[in-house]
């Protein structure tokens, strides 16, 4: 296939997928292997990683007069009743320093899971099952907003966070989103404060992993080192480009269809899609 529409469709699926509750990772190595491209190839996961950053950087332009509105009333909230220890800023970057300190320390288990079909299957399954239960029973909660969470429901979401990147397929935003309905957050709450979290824990993710790849001795594994040239960069163009309009779109509808209905189509979804994965695996 043609390595511009190789890039254009990757970069579609990246913004699909990035912040709903699917797994953009499973969803970028399944998608790599079908269209052939090897997944230790050192461009393609530079490139995936690029695309990343792509989709994340559309979040400080949706949000920015929410993250303004933060920055303008800290310490004390836009109620008056906050401290610097539980205004949604503090609150945010705590929950990014619990998931950061236990990925790190996840790292040799990150690396051995990250492109295990097999991990992805059960990975999807088991969490398309867990946010189905959770949203049905905890879906329901009075509405409330992001200046309401506590010092401890940050720490226990960032601490689930952190199955994300230790089971690929497991998905940061249903992992985030699930433990917020299970700490008493409301649906949009726990979607809201899900957005604000992965802008912090994503570009360091992404900014992390980029130094590995294009600094192999930075790795616990060292790989050849990648070199770009002029095709290469158009093609991460292409990429960052489809997949930051693409991840814009698909916020925007997220978050209108969250505030009528719930998670149950992205469950089933993630069940059925485990089920082939498995299939596939074992074959």
């Amino acid at each position: 296939m043609n390595d511009y529409l190789l890039s254009f469709i990757l970069g579609i699926i990246e913004g699909l997928t990035e912040f709903l509750p699917v797994s953009s990772t499973a969803h970028l190595r399944i998608s790599e292997l079908l269209l052939g491209i090897s997944l230790q190839d050192g461009y393609w996961k530079m490139f995936s990683i690029v695309i990343q950053l792509g989709a994340i950087l559309c979040l400080p332009i949706i949000f920015r007069s929410r993250i303004a509105e933060f920055l303008s009333t800290f310490p004390k909230g836009v109620r008056g009743d906050r401290t610097i220890l539980t205004h949604p800023l503090t609150l945010t970057f705590l929950a990014f320093a619990c998931t950061s300190v236990l990925a790190l320390l996840s790292l040799k288990i990150i690396g051995k899971h990250l492109e295990s079909l097999m991990v992805m299957g059960i990975s999807f399954i088991v969490g398309g099952i867990v946010m189905w239960l959770v949203d049905d029973r905890y879906g329901r909660q009075p509405s409330g907003d992001v200046e309401s969470i506590t010092f401890g429901q940050a720490i226990w979401i960032g601490i689930c966070q952190t199955l994300a990147p230790i089971f690929p397929g497991t998905s940061r935003s249903m992992a985030t989103i699930a433990a917020g309905e299970l700490a008493g957050l409301s649906r949009t709450t726990s979607l809201e404060f899900s957005f604000l979290l992965s802008i912090p824990t994503m570009a360091a993710a992404s900014a992390f992993d980029l130094l590995r790849t294009l600094h192999p001795s930075h790795s616990a594994e060292p790989t050849p080192p990648v070199h770009i040239d002029g095709h290469g960069w158009v093609l991460l163009g292409i990429g960052f480009i489809v997949s930051f309009f693409v991840a814009w779109g698909v916020v925007a509808w997220f978050l209108n269809w969250v505030r009528t209905r719930g998670f149950a189509p992205f469950a089933i979804y993630r069940i059925v899609l485990g089920i082939v994965v498995l299939v596939w695996a074992m074959r």
